[in-house]
């Protein structure tokens, strides 16, 4: 018997055994348990002439015969639950943190993880602060399964993850150089170039399987309470959210966070799409666990004209609405002289510009406040000329929604 007909066969023996338990469904009556038929005779007929010609039974039969509800899965070319568990040392080639100015009065380094810092600032030991290069898998690995991983979770664990992956922007990674007056190209090495063939060699298939398996790592690494913040755009943004559900789960998906690059897009014009303005950035948690640190960002001077328009001796106000307040606390806002009464007899009490904490930041970043590299005409000193280079601002102090402040961690 050759291995066709062995298929052909346990295909046959799989179907009639499918058959004989999903023909007929026990069903509580007021007469008690009964078996009832739940194929119809041209379904099992259908589903007996195809085990008979060796033919595997279609999807919509297989839901009928099991009955059970699908799951949504992810499903891709070479897809493996593996995951990489190489272990390699970490080499320090260079220190590159600045020693504080003796005598300058500026205090030691103070985090609360213990850097290890000698008596001018100097890192010595620890795991935070570094920049490692290699292969990010590889990178994930080690500190998942090598003798880091306990250092790191003796000091709290990591809480928060960053990553901008490829949006398979093209194969070219040369850029140029400026070294005194003169300008050089730098063209892209062969780790670059390997790099790029393995991610996108093989289309959506290569970068799926690249970002699964580099994104299970990371879900390993962070705490209970962690979150992971994935930097996007249009070519890739429905492949990674399907890939987060899958791994994170689809209940801990927190925010498509929508930041606006640009006003005009990033090419012409054109007749058969709107201008491309925003990029977005994922942001999942491990767990329930994750607490938000709401922040808040100052009124702008439109906004104050608009909605405070009373003043009094201690400033600028508005009106609201008592709402649910009680009988004490309305007794009070009396008693402050904050409460006003319209001739209809309803009453507001007064809020104040000075006593509020202003617009709390939602899930837009708005261009104007941060701003693309290339929008500025690449005028600002940080800009390396770097196609996808993001702004400092971005993920910096300067932008609390990405920033360790943003998530609270109790």
């Amino acid at each position: 018997m050759d291995c066709g007909q062995i298929k052909r066969n346990s295909y046959k023996l799989e179907g009639l055994l499918y058959l004989k338990m999903a023909s007929k469904k026990d069903v509580q009556t007021k007469h008690g348990t009964k078996s009832k038929l739940v194929l119809s005779d041209n379904e099992i007929r259908d589903i007996i002439n195809h085990l008979e010609k060796g033919i595997p039974l279609s999807d919509e039969y297989r839901f009928l015969l099991f009955g059970d509800k699908r799951e949504v899965e992810l499903v891709w070319n070479g897809k493996s639950g593996e995951v990489s568990n190489v272990v390699l040392p970490f080499q320090t080639i260079e220190q590159v943190d600045e020693p504080r100015k003796e005598g300058s009065g500026e205090e030691k380094q103070i985090s609360l993880v213990d850097f290890g810092t000698d008596t001018r600032g100097r890192q010595l030991s620890g795991w935070t602060n570094k920049l490692i290069w290699g292969d990010n898998k590889l990178v994930l690995s080690s500190l998942k399964n090598g003798p880091l991983r306990e250092e790191i979770e003796k000091q709290g664990g990591i809480k928060l993850i960053y990553i901008d992956p490829p949006f398979d922007v093209g194969a070219d990674f040369s850029m140029k150089i400026n070294i005194g007056d003169d300008e050089f190209t730098k063209q892209p090495n062969v780790l670059e170039e390997l790099a790029y063939r393995d991610t996108w060699g093989k289309g959506a298939d290569s970068f799926i399987a690249m970002i699964y398996e580099r994104l299970m790592l990371m879900r390993d690494l962070l705490t209970e309470d962690g979150s992971i913040f994935v930097h996007c755009d249009y070519r890739v943004n429905s492949y990674i959210r399907l890939i987060l559900d899958e791994i994170f789960g689809k209940n801990n998906f927190r925010n498509e966070i929508i930041w606006e690059k640009t006003s005009t897009g990033n090419k012409a014009i054109s007749d058969n799409q709107f201008p491309r303005v925003y990029d977005s950035i994922l942001f999942y948690s491990k767990s329930e666990d994750t607490k938000i640190n709401i922040q808040y960002e100052e009124y702008e001077k439109e906004y104050i004209e608009y909605n405070f328009q009373y003043e009094d001796e201690r400033g600028r106000y508005r009106r609201q609405i008592l709402g649910t307040r009680g009988a004490e606390s309305i007794a009070q806002l009396e008693k402050e002289g904050r409460i006003l009464k319209t001739k209809s007899g309803k009453k507001y009490f007064k809020q104040y510009l000075h006593e509020s904490k202003g617009l709390p930041l939602t899930d837009f970043l708005t261009g104007r406040k941060i701003p693309d590299l290339r929008r500025q005409g690449g005028m600002t000193p940080e800009n390396l000329d770097y196609p996808t280079q993001k702004p400092e601002i971005l993920i910096g102090k300067k932008s609390p929604q990405l920033c360790c402040g943003w998530v609270k961690h109790l």
